[in-house]
């Protein structure tokens, strides 16, 4: 049994937390004995009963919960305010627990593990989910090359070569990590864990969806990545085809934003429904739907991007519209026959789009096939295999890091 702590800057209340930490962590917990110190939104902070419920339903798993509080305004301030407390408190919880293994999602909770590594014996798994600077930097969030950029990449590098393994979340970031330069020639220990899905949850429908009206479905949040414009515009060219189709949006906090989109688009708003739905819900949602998007806007950093709604899609067997250059999707949905690639969004493509995307979706052996190719890349059971793994090499001490 490993005596792990685990860091997270997303919240275990939110959509995130609820979808891909606590699964993960519940099947740990069994064999180690888990620490999360998570960073909660202020809304979800106030909300007693959910905090009070969630914090009773780890601690039946035996799982200890130090929720902080996320902080945003004036961003660079606020995420260094978080650090350093994050710092304290983890060194604190460490020592007391004496920890074999820091768990860290993503490069914020890196750093706040590195004096924790420094002070500890603890070993460092970097679960990276994405290269977080160019991210910003592709988002438009950060300028390219501008002060804060380059002192963040610099940081990554120190990350990266204090961690003991890396996790990354694609098969096509690989090479990218090794092509860092970091290593000066000791290429570091990494496993590639998709995001994946409870496919006990995310399952097929009883009874197959009727066909009639045809039914496009999207899942998630739009924001900076997600094209929501776009899967407008291929919903479009479905009732081109399909005049009677329908759509699905599961969506939490964009609603007024979606309904603007359609107005301008001119869809049938009365053929759209947009839904607001808790996590246990969503499975239901999907299972209605005959495709799904999963449309993100290409760049370098989304080479490293797994979008969790991709393994739900196909755990329901609902073939998926996504985009190139963005992680894995090309191969998973091209050469798996289970869906397909938009390279470019004029009405020639989108209508090409569309036909390939219903015919698609009307062949059973296609859905079946969606659901076998879930099972094989993206089953929650084999994501927690492989972290098992990792955990018992690295408290073994099989795996040792060369790097400073």
């Amino acid at each position: 049994m490993a005596r792990v702590l685990y860091i997270t800057y997303d919240g275990l209340i939110e959509p995130l937390g609820q979808s891909q930490i606590i699964p993960y962590l519940l099947k740990l917990s069994d064999e180690n004995n888990i620490h999360v110190i998570s960073f909660e939104k202020p809304t979800d902070l106030i909300s007693t009963k959910r905090m009070s419920d969630l914090r009773s339903y780890l601690a039946e798993a035996g799982i200890n919960w130090t929720p902080l509080r996320y902080h945003k305004r004036l961003s660079i301030i606020a995420s260094t305010y978080d650090i350093i407390r994050g710092q304290a408190i983890a060194i604190k919880i460490a020592r007391k627990i004496q920890v074999e293994i820091i768990h860290v999602r993503s490069y914020i909770p890196a750093l706040i593990a590195l004096p924790v590594k420094w002070l500890t014996e603890g070993k460092l798994l970097f679960d990276i989910r994405g290269f977080w600077a160019d991210e910003r930097v592709d988002g438009g969030i950060w300028p390219p090359n501008g002060l804060i950029y380059r002192n963040v990449k610099r940081l990554e590098r120190r990350l990266f070569r204090a961690a003991d393994h890396i996790v990354t979340l694609t098969e096509a970031s690989v090479p990218k990590i090794k092509n860092f330069g970091y290593w000066e020639g000791s290429l570091p220990n990494i496993s590639v864990i998709p995001t994946c899905a409870d496919l006990e949850l995310f399952k097929p429908p009883i009874k197959p969806p009727d066909f009639d009206p045809f039914t496009l479905g999207y899942v998630g949040s739009f924001g900076t990545w997600y094209m929501l414009d776009e899967t407008l515009a291929l919903f479009n060219a479905i009732l081109k085809i399909r005049p009677e189709a329908r759509m699905i949006i599961v969506n939490q906090n964009e609603h007024d934003v979606i309904r603007a989109s359609v107005a301008r688009s001119n869809l049938p708003a009365d053929q759209i429904e947009i839904i607001k739905s808790y996590r246990e819900e969503v499975a239901s949602h999907i299972q209605k739907m005959h495709a799904a998007t999963a449309l993100i806007r290409p760049c370098f950093s989304k080479v490293a991007s797994a979008p969790t709604k991709l393994a739900e899609y196909l755990g329901c067997e609902v073939p998926c519209v996504g985009s190139n250059d963005v992680g894995d999707m090309e191969t998973i949905l091209e050469e798996e026959g289970i869906g397909l690639i938009i390279h470019s969004f004029d009405d020639d493509s989108l209508i090409k789009a569309a036909k390939k995307i219903v015919s698609l979706s009307e062949k059973p052996a296609v859905r079946k096939r969606c659901r076998e190719v879930a099972l094989a890349r993206f089953s929650l059971n084999d994501g927690v295999e492989s972290y098992r793994t990792i955990y018992t090499k690295l408290i073994s001490s099989k795996e040792k890091t060369s790097f400073t």
